[in-house]
């Protein structure tokens, strides 16, 4: 709907209006962030556990390992608990990641930009409730750049609904039985628009996961009620350029010592209680908090209506999908 140039330019608008919508709602100050941590401390996210991160030596650290980031799931703890800031205030930073045994698609890329957040809270706030208020708050930012989108290019429509709807992992599997987690999510986004998914990480009732996620940073094991568990979980929406549901944004209320213990049981790592990231957090020395990523490209890319990621952001792809592309006329940046 937009030529190169066009592209290149509403991506920055998106991202300037954006940021600066999401700060002033949740009230984050913009922190810088490292593309690289030490190995070996814990800090790095470790997403499903399997995915193997960039490392390298540094000669004048007499060797020692780096590695690029996933994301700054746990960094981002570490620098809001540094800056003190108050219950109610946080961070959000520009995160730039690479994963290098990410499977290539149309949606999914070797590079990885977002905006990571962070958000000091109480311990009154470890509740659903809470969660449910700053997803719809973050949804608004949604609503608002849509209509920005739309002001400027007026051929691309709001489609978003009004509301953002919830949904327990859970509940999808009961009413979608039959169903695997990715075809539950597809009814579920094309039934609402735009949903959040609830409690992503715990097995379910029939002992499958509806999807991974680390035990040291998503609280995904508190008990919740009616037989279900976890504060956290992902915000999809209908992509109507792909026909499937779209997942913008991956977030929760962060682990606290007794839940990250019980989740470095289940995931059979005790082990890792060791690590820096894990002692302070285990010693009390870290705050309360939600926080989040939202996929930068991947916005954009849902906003201006675009049919793969490479369309809004520059990476590397296999040469048989950069020629099916063409044929397409989708045009790769």
């Amino acid at each position: 709907m937009l030529t190169v140039k066009e592209t290149e330019q509403a991506i920055i608008r998106i991202k300037d209006f954006f940021q600066l919508t999401l700060s002033t709602e949740l009230n984050l100050t913009r922190v810088t962030a490292p593309l690289f941590v030490q190995r070996g401390k814990g800090i790095n996210d470790d997403l499903n556990g399997i995915e193997r991160p960039v490392h390298f030596p540094v000669k004048d650290m007499n060797e020692t390992e780096l590695e690029i980031v996933h994301s700054l799931a746990k960094w981002k703890r570490l620098k809001l608990t540094d800056l003190a800031l108050g219950t109610g205030f946080g961070i959000y930073t520009d995160m730039n990641a690479i994963r290098a045994d990410e499977e290539l698609d149309n949606i999914h890329s070797l590079y990885v930009d977002q905006w990571d957040w962070e958000m000091e809270m109480s311990d009154g706030d470890r509740n659903l409730d809470f969660l449910k208020d700053v997803v719809r708050k973050i949804y608004r930012c949604l609503k608002r750049t849509e209509f920005f989108i739309y002001d400027n290019h007026p051929s691309i429509k709001p489609e978003l609904p009004e509301h953002i709807a919830f949904v327990h992992a859970e509940d999808l599997l009961a009413r979608y039985p039959g169903k695997t987690a990715k075809e539950r999510e597809n009814e579920a986004a094309r039934e609402h628009g735009a949903v959040f998914i609830i409690g992503i990480g715990a097995p379910l009732a029939d002992g499958t996961l509806h999807d991974g996620r680390a035990p040291d940073y998503d609280d995904w094991i508190t008990e919740t009620g009616a037989g279900k568990r976890g504060l956290n979980g992902d915000l999809l929406v209908w992509n109507s350029v792909l026909g499937q549901a779209f997942e913008l944004s991956s977030m929760g209320i962060r682990v606290s010592p007794d839940s990250m213990r019980r989740q470095l049981d289940a995931r059979g790592c005790p082990e890792r209680s060791g690590l820096y990231f894990h002692r302070k957090l285990l010693a009390g020395e870290l705050v309360q908090s939600i926080g989040g990523g939202i996929g930068q490209s991947r916005l954009c890319m849902y906003f201006l209506k675009k049919a793969h990621i490479g369309e809004t952001q520059v990476s590397v792809w296999p040469e048989p999908m950069l020629d099916a592309c063409k044929k397409a006329g989708v045009p790769i940046l």
